[in-house]
């Protein structure tokens, strides 16, 4: 990926990003952008729609919760779109429920499982389709002593997955190219291996799954849902080496419609990393901390539920895979390169909701489903240099109604590809330039400073003991977009219990590495237009 020297050229304008404004509030996930800004907890549910021609219209829409992450490194020009209604009859205050928020802690760490549910789907015509989503509750269950211990552990996930995506930004940034890896050579020797820092999985950070059918007869699996990766994969028999998962390992000589890629097939060219092994293509991912996943790249039926079935989509068929992965079958990947999944099938558009995390059910992905009329359109911008991620025009940012001082440039790419705002699907917290985040820390501590401090808490310098309270007025902050577009978010998209004790914090810290603006999404689905 190249950020820097760029030119009017290499930025490519999308069609949008829609936020849908009007949806009941719900508990939701952290936000979805990706690098040094993430939104690790989130008491709202809130959805993204990526939309190549159109967006989402899901009847369901109140259950779904997306993260934003916006990271200040390279913008591109596109639309996003949200909405959201007030719960308070002040323009620019807002009540945020303590007892409720604080009763989820403690109920994520009972014994509950989570009911699986085989693959759903739904369409409201012939060319839409979705498939449930299942928060990382739905694999592992929670094993921690207490919810501030269960907080951390995402963290450090949260804390894996950023730098990944700071190293692989830095090799971009400082020209590295394709030609400067090392091809695939074996696939039982991949520490031998150089290939691009792919943000994903690493370290177990899949935070969201769906279940997807493979085959031809189809076999449903597990997935991690990721917006910064192109290659799709599956653990594949026989293994050379592979981690353990919750469903059985795919086995390509059952399916009647597995198809090995040739050397020469255009698929193979595409690839970053690639190899040849007896005429067959041979792929190569690997992360940010040492994971990794090599075998062949072949072609799939990839199956919708009842929605259908896509035939000869490209698949990493994995088999040497080693990492933390945390019990999916593998990852299917939604960025915005020509071979991920959204561009294979031809999809107009995708978007999706995470429910809460600490939530038992689940969401949806959609595909081609139409914009909600009340949503809140804003730029959607892309790399030319680097198809795979999605950013966000975001102009400033607003706290009870006061614009923030932060300069514009923050927010904006400059002349050697810093800065912008990735929106990502695998981070959880909303990381801050130190510029944009002590502007928006100063303001909001100036409009709470009746509440009682609860000291730090990890990355984040601001806490609140509202172990005392039932429910406290706040601020509402909203983001602001080109073309005067305004996201306000509700309390509980932006305020996240850290432990059942009642420490409450916003969900935004300041990250030195790099200039990220991250969001956390909640109670709103997003839609990518692409």
């Amino acid at each position: 990926m190249h950020l820097f020297g760029f030119n009017k050229s290499d930025v490519n304008p999308l069609p949008s990003f829609y936020f849908p404004s009007s949806l009941p509030f719900f508990p939701s996930p952290p936000p979805l952008l990706i690098f040094t800004s993430y939104t690790l907890f989130s008491s709202q549910f809130l959805s993204f729609h990526l939309s190549i021609s159109s967006l989402p219209n899901n009847k369901k829409m109140a259950k779904f919760c997306l993260f934003l992450l916006f990271i200040s490194l390279v913008s591109f020009p596109s639309v996003l779109s949200r909405s959201l209604s007030s719960s308070s009859s002040h323009p620019h205050s807002q009540i945020f429920d303590v007892a409720t928020s604080l009763k989820k802690t403690v109920q994520v760490l009972s014994s509950q499982d989570f009911q699986q549910e085989a693959i759903k789907s739904t369409h409201s015509n012939s060319s839409s389709f979705s498939l449930s989503v299942y928060p990382r509750s739905a694999l592992v269950k929670p094993s921690h002593k207490d919810y501030a211990a269960l907080t951390l552990s995402r963290l450090e996930r949260d804390s894996a997955r950023v730098s990944s995506l700071n190293m692989k930004l830095q090799l971009s940034l400082s020209n590295f190219t394709h030609s400067d890896l090392k091809p695939v050579q074996t696939m039982l020797q991949p520490e031998e291996l150089q290939a691009p820092i792919t943000s994903g999985a690493s370290q177990g950070s899949g935070e969201y799954f769906t279940r997807l059918g493979l085959g031809e007869p189809a076999k449903e699996f597990y997935m991690v849902l990721d917006t910064g990766s192109d290659i799709t994969w599956v653990q594949c028999e026989p293994c050379s080496d592979c981690y353990q998962q919750s469903d059985p390992i795919y086995n390509p000589s059952g399916s009647s419609t597995y198809s090995r890629l040739s050397c020469d097939a255009a698929q193979c060219s595409a690839l970053d990393v690639s190899a040849c092994s007896t005429q067959s293509c041979l792929y190569q991912v690997s992360y940010g901390d040492g994971s990794f996943t090599v075998g062949e790249f072949a072609t799939e039926t990839v199956s919708f539920g009842r929605s259908g079935s896509f035939p000869k989509v490209a698949i990493g068929c994995g088999h040497d895979n080693e990492g933390l992965f945390v019990g999916a079958a593998g990852l299917v990947a939604l960025g915005g390169g020509s071979l991920s999944l959204p561009t294979q099938i031809k999809a107009s558009s995708f978007s999706y909701c995470f429910v809460d995390r600490d939530s038992p059910s689940s969401s949806t992905l959609d595909f081609n489903s139409a914009r909600p009329s009340d949503s809140v359109v804003a730029p959607l911008l892309r790399n030319s240099r680097r198809s795979t991620y999605f950013y966000v025009g975001l102009t400033g940012i607003s706290i009870g109604g006061q614009m923030l001082s932060i300069p514009a440039s923050v927010f904006q790419v400059d002349g050697s590809g810093n800065g912008g705002i990735i929106v990502d699907s695998g981070t959880a917290v909303t990381r801050l330039q130190s510029i944009a985040y002590n502007a928006l820390r100063d303001t909001f501590v100036k409009y709470t400073q009746s509440l009682p401090s609860g000291g730090q808490f990890a990355l984040f310098d601001t806490c609140y003991d509202l172990s005392s309270m039932k429910s406290v007025n706040v601020p509402t902050i909203a983001f602001h977009f080109s073309g005067g577009k305004t996201l306000s978010l509700h309390p509980k998209n932006y305020l996240v219990p850290v432990s059942s004790a009642g420490k409450i914090l916003p969900g935004f810290c300041s990250d030195r590495r790099v200039a990220v603006n991250y969001w956390k999404h909640t109670a709103t689905r997003d839609t990518c237009q692409l």
